[in-house]
């Protein structure tokens, strides 16, 4: 099931991703390869199972039980490595391990999401929701350290029009190279005639400018809280319509993208909100 979503034959270096292994010791696996352990069983297994020969390989162990009469339940978070957690699934198929299970093993494969997207593509649209998500929080910090400047006397008016120029530059340019992270996770080598393609969705497509005034009435005295909240939502825009367009072969309906849109606008409130609070926050309390 993870090997596929091949047009045509499984590469060798797909292939090469996954090893099976007996729980039995010692492991022939070169432990510095190994991002996680995937242990299959049914429903009681995991109480009966010897996790030791794999908690050698200090990695998280994803045990997963089929159920099909179970409710499907996983951890809130990935297992520390050398331990094991249970995710329940009622089927081993895309849709039954699209949940928790999915997104767990690709934070466990920090670091090389996209050789993961390209080599798995059943996990393809997950790596594209943690590529989208790091980049978002990585858009959002650019983005608070130029608001700090800009509200820092004397330091703010010397400095406060290059921050906010230089924010403006950083955060497009996080969002192409998400747009070209995105692209190589789904088995495209990077062509810029192709990335011009998608800039729509950086120039404001899905209601973007509408969406930041909204945001600005919603906060208006919260000048960083606003600014970081527009920069997070503005990559999470990007990146949910870019694998969209790598998803469908299109671009968003008028409804898909409204829908974005909202989700998108609770998102970044949610993070205002936040940052607002912090900002509030006394020191030391």
């Amino acid at each position: 099931m993870l090997l596929s979503g091949h047009e045509m034959t499984i590469p060798f270096e797909a292939a090469a991703c996954l090893e099976t292994v007996r729980m039995v010791a010692p492991l022939v696996t070169d432990p510095g390869e190994v991002r996680a352990a995937i242990f299959l069983g049914r429903g009681g297994d995991c109480a009966s199972a010897d996790f030791s020969s794999l908690s050698v390989l200090r990695v998280p162990i994803l045990a997963v039980t089929l159920d099909p009469e179970g409710v499907p339940a996983g951890p809130a978070t990935p297992p520390a490595p050398g331990t094991w957690a249970e995710y329940i699934v009622s089927s081993l198929d895309a849709p039954g391990l699209r949940g928790r299970f999915f997104a767990h093993l690709v934070d466990c494969a920090g670091g090389v999401e996209i050789a993961v997207g390209r080599n798995l593509p059943v996990l393809r649209e997950t790596v594209a929701a943690k590529l989208t998500r790091d980049a978002a929080n990585n858009a959002l910090k650019v983005s608070l350290a130029s608001a700090v400047v800009d509200h820092i006397p004397l330091v703010g008016l010397v400095l406060g029009a290059f921050a906010s120029a230089g924010d403006m530059v950083a955060i497009t340019g996080i969002q192409v190279m998400l747009m070209v992270h995105i692209e190589a996770a789904y088995g495209r080598d990077p062509d810029l005639g192709r990335t011009w393609q998608l800039l729509p969705i950086i120039g404001g497509g899905f209601g973007w400018r509408t969406l930041a005034r909204e945001l600005v009435g919603f906060v208006p005295v919260a000048g960083i809280a606003i600014k970081g909240a527009i920069a997070y939502a503005g990559t999470i825009v990007v990146g949910e319509g870019v694998t969209f367009f790598y998803e469908h072969g299109d671009y968003m309906t008028k409804g898909q993208a409204s829908a974005l849109y909202e989700r998108t606008k609770a998102d970044a409130l949610r993070v205002a909100r936040d940052i607002l609070g912090r900002l509030r926050k006394k020191p030391g309390s």
